[in-house]
This record gives C-alpha cells, structure tokens and sequence, in this order.
C-alpha cells in the first residue's frame, strides 16, 4: 500500500513508518519538525527513515491546506495515519493556542484533505487523556468521555467528534486510536521514562507527582505499531479503540525498574498532584482485541530494559 503518515519525525509516526517500510509498502511522511522538544532527535529518526527505500518525505505543517493538498495530489496515497498533534498535557496549560492550531485546525484539514481524495481511508491518534477525570476503571471505549480536564485531551476529545461528523456525512472512513503512555526506543524527551533516565544518570533529583501514587498502563511501542497497522489494514466506517498495555503499574515500580537497569538509585523529589494530570490510566482493550486483534506482548521489564538500552547506545552512556 501506498501510506500517508504525518508526523513521522515523532516517536510513534518514526516507528509506525519504519515498519511499514520493512513489510514493503510505500511510506510518504510528513512533518513541520517543531521545536517542542529536541529536533536533534527527530532528525535522527528521519535519517533512519531516509535510508530505507520506498520513503519520501514532506516537511511541512497540517495548517498549510494547500501544502497538504499538493502531497495528496501528487501521491494518491491509500491510507492517511495522522499521528501529527502538538502532544503534552502539561505543556497544553500554558501554550493552548498552539493545540487549537495543530490539533483543531490542522485536523481539520487533514478531514478535509480525505474527503477530497474519497479513496482514502483514514487513521487517527486520540489518546488516554479524553477518559480525563472518570473514575470507572479500566476505562472502555463504550464510557462517557464528556470530562476532559486539560485541553489537550479536549482537543482529542473533539478530533474523534469531528471524525465521527465526517464519516456520517461523507461515507469516510474513519478509526480512531486512544494511546496509553507508550514509550520506548527514541521516545520523547518530556515522557517519564526518559525524564526520569536522563536525571538519574546526571546525579539530578527526579519529579515524583501525587507523591507517587500514580499507576500508568504503559505501552510498548512495538506493541502500539502492531494496534495502528492493524488499524491500517482494517478500516471501518467510524471505530475508536483503546491502545494499551492492559495492565498498569505502580509509578514507584516503574522508577524501580529504571534504577536496576542503571545500577543507579533515584532521588526522589515528592510533589503534590499537577494541574490536568489523572491518578491512574487503566486500558480495557476487549474491543481492540475481537476487532483489530490487539494482543500487547512486551513486558513493562522488558521495555524498559531495550529503552536502557538504546538511551545507553545513542548518548554514548
């Protein structure tokens, strides 16, 4: 297939783009390469990508229509994954005007673009954070999800909406996909797990919210690439589907773990709950799995032994 993916310079669209390549099918990318965190790293990710055959890439940003226009012209692609989004909860408090841009008007405009090109099927990213102050756990795709407590997880909220407007008015389809906590190999810089690694090996306390009673249904990024490619293979007319791990663990065994695989103990710097944050995410994926599949396999031991890994590897540690 020939496969459209906006923010491939990212974490889970450099992943995604990279696996698809290697099954053989045509990857056209696309990404402004903003400076929320590192460019340094996505440029990295691109480098990689760009020594794989069968990937071309667009630097431009969702907000353009007419730069968008022109890369569906001239490629026709089958498939349309947007995995482009200004990303962060916290960053979303003191910055909203950025999320309205990349996440309202530039989703918009990607709907827009696929209803133009009636071909092709798109694939979303929404993410854990719509499930917002819930407290049934494990969060279902059939709960409300009308509480949304920082306007990031508003802006995804009102993606799927959206979505769901087009796919009823323009026979789309449309299939959204809400991330639980991934992390891995060349994952971002503002997640837990790199924050925390980096601090640990520079001798740096590390931030430890709601006194660390926290849990997180982390998910491993191969195991998310296998839930979006299925997605992409499966289209559905209007579907939303959780992406996690199923399992969520205890924040401070998470930071455990981080510390056997360092030799290294953590400073713990232990603080009050933050703004838009939630207590606990918990995935229940019967959904994802009786239609998609879904099956997660990486350990969170695992995972965060190959992220060890990598950070060790790529920093020179």
């Amino acid at each position: 297939m020939k496969v459209l993916v906006t923010g491939c310079a990212g974490f889970i669209g450099f992943h995604l783009a990279k696996h698809l390549l290697e099954r053989g099918d045509t990857v056209i990318g696309y990404d402004n390469v903003c400076d929320y965190y590192d460019v340094s790293l996505k440029r990295s990710r691109l480098d990689i990508l760009n020594a794989l055959d069968g990937f071309t890439f667009h630097r431009a940003d969702l907000v353009d229509r007419k730069a968008l226009d022109r890369v569906m012209d001239e490629h026709a692609p089958d498939k349309f994954v947007n995995l482009a989004a200004q990303a962060g909860v916290r960053y979303s408090l003191d910055h909203p005007e950025v999320y309205v841009d990349s996440n309202l008007v530039g989703f918009l405009n990607v709907l827009e673009t696929c209803r133009h090109h009636d071909s092709t099927d798109l694939v979303y990213a929404s993410s854990s954070s719509v499930y917002g102050g819930n407290t049934k756990i494990p969060f279902s795709v059939e709960d409300s999800v009308d509480s949304p407590i920082s306007l990031y997880a508003a802006t995804k909220k009102s993606n799927e909406l959206m979505a769901h407007v087009y796919s009823h008015l323009y026979d789309m389809n449309t299939t959204g996909l809400r991330f639980f906590t991934v992390y891995g190999p060349y994952g971002r810089p503002d997640m837990a797990l790199f924050k925390f690694t980096r601090a640990i090996i520079a001798g740096e306390p590390i931030d430890v919210y709601n006194f660390g009673k926290m849990q997180r249904d982390f998910t491993y990024i191969d195991d998310i690439v296998a839930g979006v490619t299925a997605s992409i293979d499966r289209p559905f007319r209007y579907e939303v589907f959780n992406l996690g791990n199923n399992e969520p663990s205890d924040l401070e065994y998470f930071i455990s773990l981080i510390e056997k695989e360092l030799g290294m103990k953590a400073e713990r710097n232990y603080l009050p709950m933050q703004p838009g944050d939630v207590p606990a995410t918990f995935a229940d994926i019967e959904h994802s799995r009786k239609l998609l599949g879904f099956e997660p396999r990486t350990s969170l031991e695992e995972g965060v032994k190959r992220f060890i890994g990598w950070y060790r590897e790529y920093y020179g540690v």
